[in-house]
C-alpha cells in the first residue's frame, strides 16, 4: 500500500506539473502577442506524454521509489524549457534552441528509462568501481585531447565529434560519484582512524590533483570545484571525521589561488566578482553579463515583470549560464525562490532516500549523486547574483544544454533505483500476485489441525 501511494502521489504531481508548465507556456504568449499559443494543445499533449512514460516506467521498473524526485525534476525542466521558448521569440529566431530543448528533453527521458532497465541493483555497481573510475577520469580528461577537445567562453570543457558537441564531464562526474562510494564503502575503517599516515591521505592528494588538471589545462573552476566537493562530502559521510572537510577545503583553497596567479582567465572573473556588493569595474566588457544579470533581476523586483513583458535576451548566452536571471526579471523574487525551493525539496528528496536506505555503497551513492545536484545549482545560481565567481557550469534541468539533461536523469534515475531497493528490503512492496498464490496453495488447511 505504502508503494502504490507513493505512485499515485507521483502521478498527481507530475499531472500538476504538466499544468504549470502549460500555463507558463500560455501566459508567456499572452504577454508577447495577447492571444494564446496556436501549439497550446499539442504542446501540452507532448508535455503529458513524456511525463506519463516517465512515471509508468517508474511505477514498473521502480514502483517503491521516491514519490517527489521525478515530479520536482520534470517541473524544473518544464519551467526552464517554456524560458527558452520566450527566449527564442524574442530573438525573433524560429530556428533557435527550444526545438533542440524538446529533443533533448525525449532523450533525456529516454535515458532515464533505460538506466531504470540497466541498473537493475545500485549495489551491483560497486564491483565496477574501478571501471567507472577509469571511464570517469578519460570522461574528464577528454577535453584536453587535440583534435577533439574545444574551448568555448575560455574553458576546455567541450568536445567535437563531427556535427556533434557536448560537455563529457557531465557524465564523467556521475561515473567518479560511484566509484568514490565504492572504494570508501572498501577502505572508510581505515580511513576513519585517529592516526593518519601518507596512504591514507593518498585518495585526497589524488582528488586534489584531478581537480588541479581540470582547473589549471580545462580553465573550469566551477567543474574542478564541483568534482573535489563530491569527493571530499563523501570522504567526510563515510568516516564521519570533519577534519577531511577542513583539509579539503584547504587543498582547494590552495589550488584556486595559484590557479588565480598562473591564468589570466581566472583573474578576470575574479576581478569581475570582487568586491561583490558592487557592480563589476567593466560594465561593457568583461563585466557586462554580470551587469545585465543584476539590472534583469532588479527591474524584475518582487513579483516580476510578467512572463514574456521582460527583456532577459539582453543578457548574452541567457539560455545557458543566466536562465536564473531570466526568470528572476519576469518571474521576480517570488520566481526565484519558488526555484531555489524546488531544488531544497529535490536535495531533500535525494538526502532522504540516503538516509532510507540501510546498504552502505547505496548510501553513499545516493549522498554523492544530491551532492553534485545541490552544489552544482549553488555554483551557477550564487555565480548569476555575484555570491561567488562566475563558473560554466549550468543550472540542472532548467538550462539549455544536451550534455546536462542526458546526465542529470540518469543521476535522477540512479536515485530513483536506490530508492526503490530501500524500500524492498524494508518491505514495503506488495508481494507479486503469483507468490501470494503459491504461499496460500501450499499454507495448510485450519479444517486440518487438530
Amino acid at each position: 500500500m505504502i508503494a502504490l501511494a507513493r505512485r499515485r502521489t507521483e502521478l498527481g504531481l507530475i499531472l500538476l506539473g504538466a499544468l504549470v508548465t502549460a500555463g507558463a507556456y500560455a501566459l508567456a504568449a499572452l504577454g508577447r502577442t495577447a492571444t494564446l499559443p496556436a501549439d497550446i494543445g499539442p504542446f501540452l499533449v507532448m508535455v503529458l506524454a513524456l511525463l506519463v512514460t516517465a512515471h509508468l516506467a517508474t511505477r514498473r521498473f521502480a514502483p517503491g521509489a521516491d514519490g517527489l524526485l521525478l515530479p520536482l525534476a520534470a517541473l524544473l525542466n518544464g519551467i526552464g524549457y517554456v524560458f527558452i521558448a520566450r527566449l527564442d521569440e524574442a530573438k525573433a529566431d524560429p530556428s533557435g534552441l527550444a526545438g533542440l530543448q524538446s529533443v533533448w528533453t525525449a532523450l533525456g527521458v529516454g535515458a532515464y528509462i533505460v538506466t531504470l532497465l540497466v541498473v537493475r541493483r545500485a549495489r551491483d555497481l560497486a564491483r565496477l568501481r574501478y571501471s567507472f573510475l577509469l571511464l570517469g577520469v578519460a570522461l574528464l580528461l577528454l577535453p584536453l585531447v587535440p583534435v577533439v577537445g574545444q574551448t568555448v567562453n575560455g574553458a576546455r570543457i567541450w568536445v567535437a565529434l563531427g556535427p556533434v558537441g557536448f560537455q563529457p564531464g557531465e557524465f564523467g562526474k556521475i561515473a567518479l560519484a560511484v566509484f568514490f562510494a565504492g572504494y570508501l564503502v572498501e577502505n572508510r575503517e581505515a580511513l576513519g582512524l585517529r592516526a593518519l599516515d601518507l596512504r591514507e591521505l593518498a585518495p585526497v592528494l589524488v582528488a586534489w590533483g584531478i581537480s588541479l588538471v581540470v582547473m589549471f589545462f580545462e580553465r573550469d573552476l566551477g567543474s574542478s570545484l564541483l568534482f573535489f566537493a563530491l569527493f571530499v562530502v563523501l570522504l567526510w559521510v563515510a568516516t564521519g571525521r570533519a577534519l577531511y572537510l577542513g583539509l579539503g577545503g584547504a587543498l582547494f583553497a590552495g589550488g584556486a589561488f595559484l590557479a588565480y596567479r598562473v591564468f589570466n582567465h581566472v583573474q578576470e572573473r575574479v576581478a569581475t566578482w570582487y568586491p561583490f556588493w558592487e557592480l563589476p569595474p567593466d560594465p561593457t566588457g568583461d563585466g557586462f553579463q554580470i551587469t545585465q544579470s543584476w539590472f534583469a533581476m532588479a527591474w524584475g523586483g518582487i513579483g516580476g515583470t510578467g512572463l514574456g513583458l521582460g527583456n532577459p535576451q539582453r543578457i548574452p548566452v541567457v539560455e545557458t549560464d543566466f536562465i536564473f536571471a531570466a526568470i528572476g526579471e519576469e518571474l521576480g523574487l517570488f520566481g526565484t525562490t519558488a526555484i531555489i525551493v524546488g531544488f531544497l525539496l529535490l536535495a531533500s528528496s535525494g538526502l532522504r532516500v540516503a538516509a532510507r536506505t540501510e546498504d552502505p555503497f547505496d548510501k553513499l551513492l545516493a549522498t554523492g549523486l544530491t551532492t553534485l545536484l545541490a552544489i552544482q545549482a549553488f555554483i551557477i545560481m550564487a555565480g548569476v547574483t555575484k555570491l561567488l565567481p562566475l563558473t560554466g557550469v549550468t543550472l540542472p534541468f532548467v538550462s539549455y544544454g544536451g550534455s546536462s539533461l542526458l546526465g542529470n536523469y540518469v543521476l535522477l534515475a540512479l536515485l530513483v533505483r536506490i530508492s526503490d531497493d530501500a524500500a524492498r528490503r524494508r518491505g514495503e512492496l506488495p508481494e507479486p500476485r503469483a507468490r501470494r498464490w503459491r504461499r496460500s496453495a501450499t499454507a495448510p488447511d485450519p479444517a486440518d489441525a487438530p
